[in-house]
């Protein structure tokens, strides 16, 4: 064993948060009885592909469905700052065309809820990923500043934006 392999025997390694939602893998294809999103090929999807057999599919609730109905967000994005009160039809619009964008792309990425607390805004989504794009749509559109905070334990990440103007 040389001095490489045994400096890293000796750490040890955190394995990534683990998704409860994701579901095992669906034998065949399957069909969201809710948003109609389809499973096929380990991948869920709003396009049936020409070789999908619909008629043979099974009825399984996707991810996506399954944390909006148990209200288990994956993705907190709070902003905040005078900025937002100037601009909130503004900020709003990008939010709602950024996720149509990303929802185009990927069907598990929805916003769950969009929230007024106090002077803020807060958006909950099913995804990380669509939580990510919306606070880098945000600082490319707007500028600010955007902090990431992903979960140790649990699957899930926390992003604030704000913009003092």
């Amino acid at each position: 064993m040389d001095k490489y392999q045994q400096s890293q025997k000796n750490k040890l390694f955190k394995t990534p948060p683990h998704d409860p939602y994701c579901l095992p893998r669906v034998e065949g294809s399957a069909v969201c009885p809710q948003c109609d999103a389809v499973y096929q090929a380990g991948n869920w999807t709003w396009n049936r592909p020409e070789n999908a057999v619909v008629h043979d599919a099974q009825t399984v609730t996707c991810p996506a469905c399954r944390r909006i109905a148990d209200n288990m967000l994956a993705g907190t994005l709070m902003l905040s700052g005078g900025f937002l009160q100037k601009h909130h039809d503004e900020i709003i619009h990008l939010i709602e065309n950024t996720e149509k964008t990303e929802m185009a792309e990927h069907a598990l990425e929805r916003i769950m809820r969009v929230t007024e607390v106090a002077d803020d805004l807060m958006v909950t989504t099913t995804g990380i990923h669509l939580a990510n794009r919306l606070a880098h749509a945000l600082e490319g559109a707007f500028k600010g500043k955007a902090q990431y905070r992903y979960g140790d334990s649990q699957y899930g990440v926390n992003v604030t934006w704000a913009r003092n103007e």
